[in-house]
Order: C-alpha cells, then structure tokens, then sequence
C-alpha cells in the first residue's frame, strides 16, 4: 500500500496490547540514506499555548512495531513505546 506522508499525519495510533491511545501521528522519521522510514513520532494531542508549552517529548514507535495502516487509525503492537527529549529530533 502507498500513501503520503501528509495522509499519515494525524491518524490515532492505537496499542493493540492494552488498547490505549498513544496518539496522534505529528512526524515521520526516515533514514536519508536509504529511504526507509524508521519510526511514526507522535503528539500527545494535548494543546499548547501558541505551541509553545509542551510536556517536552515525544512518543516514538518504531517501524517495526506497527501492525496495520488503517484509514483513521494505525494499530501498533508496542509494550512500551519509547519517549525522547523534543529537541533530540532536530540534534540527530
């Protein structure tokens, strides 16, 4: 299945162990160097002032991890997804 980032970009992660919602998806994250997208990084969907309060974070789930694309929803399988400092994306 092909599709745009841009299509991607705010449908709901869902964690099919618990059935939590982790998210929403706010940013993709690609290894340059061979094309292949490496994690979703998702927003917690809690509003910020002027985006400029923020908890700080990011929830990263690895490619791997996901299960299936659906239309409004993306079904991951992630015990534990792990979390990174926001400006860690733009530091490499």
């Amino acid at each position: 299945m092909a599709f745009k980032i841009s299509e991607l970009v705010q449908r709901d992660i869902v964690n099919l162990i618990d059935g939590s919602k982790l998210g929403a998806v706010k940013d993709v994250q690609i290894d340059l160097a061979t094309g292949q997208v490496l994690a979703l990084v998702l927003g917690s969907g809690e509003r910020k002032f002027y985006g400029l309060l923020d908890a700080g974070r990011d929830v990263v789930v690895p490619w791997e991890k996901i299960r299936k694309i659906g239309i409004h929803t993306v079904l991951v399988e992630a015990e534990t997804p792990s979390t990174r400092p926001l400006m860690a994306k733009w530091s490499g």
